[in-house]
């Protein structure tokens, strides 16, 4: 795993690390794989989150090509966010390591006496 300048030496690991890095946006990818979903909506699902925080990582996975935001022309503007093709091929993708996850839970699970991280 291998990053170097050059856009297409990057290893592929990094480039699907630079989409989805961060606290929020795995999270966001599992809220978007039910289908069209509205702001309000996945801020209700993802507890903890704020609203500027969201707002951010939702930009930066539409900006990445993942999300599609569409802006229904009402009063008032209603806006949906859904997963493009790339994104639902992304999250089938990251399918596996939920599934590790859910193996591995117990395992990983915090234990008394260890500090978190």
């Amino acid at each position: 795993m291998r990053a170097v300048g050059d856009a297409d030496q990057t290893c592929g690991m990094t480039i699907a690390i630079d989409v989805v890095g961060g606290k929020w946006k795995l999270h966001l990818m599992w809220v978007l794989a039910e289908g069209p979903v509205r702001f309000g909506q996945i801020r209700r699902k993802l507890d903890g989150v704020s609203e500027k925080v969201l707002a951010e990582n939702l930009r930066q996975l539409e900006a990445s090509g993942v999300v599609h935001r569409e802006l229904f022309p009402e009063v008032p503007p209603r806006v949906e966010y859904s997963l493009t093709a790339l994104g639902v091929s992304l999250n089938e993708a990251l399918a596996p390591l939920e599934a590790w996850g859910d193996e591995h839970r117990a395992a990983l699970s915090p234990r008394p006496g260890v500090a978190a991280r």
